[in-house]
């Protein structure tokens, strides 16, 4: 694995396997974070680990962390939601349950579709059940 620091970003990074990304349907499941410990650790375990490829959180003490897969990959999204669910980086509402959170193609992010404009096909409900955590169809 490399590590690669910039001004903005640390990315982890498998080169050989990282190159199967394909720009046209690359994409992230992100994380929030305001520990930047947590944060390096996180990270670097999914890549260490084989949940993803590659992996980057802002070079700050708060911001974001991404996990990068392609779109169509099954296997993957499984593989980074049940990290996410693991070590606890979904949060949840009030009532307990899990926040819908969506998967970013890295082509939304260049054109900038953020906030109200940002609109996701593929989100946590596609895979488990909010309420109990549970696999949904033939995903599991």
């Amino acid at each position: 694995m490399k590590t690669i620091t910039n001004i903005a970003w640390v990315y982890y990074v498998e080169e050989e396997l990282a190159q199967k990304l394909d720009d046209n349907k690359v994409g992230k499941w992100m994380y929030f974070f305001n520990d930047r410990a947590f944060a390096e650790r996180i990270c670097r375990e999914a890549v260490e680990t084989g949940v993803v490829v590659e992996a980057k959180h802002s070079n700050a003490e708060e911001g974001v962390c991404c996990f990068y897969l392609n779109c169509d990959d099954m296997d993957a999204h499984k593989r980074v939601i049940t990290f996410f669910l693991e070590n606890r980086l979904i949060k949840r509402t009030k009532a307990g349950k899990l926040h819908n959170i969506s998967f970013k193609l890295d082509k939304q992010t260049y054109s900038g579709e953020y906030g109200d404009r940002f609109h996701s096909e593929i989100k946590l409900i596609n895979f488990v059940n909010l309420e109990t955590g549970e696999w949904i169809g033939d995903i599991r």
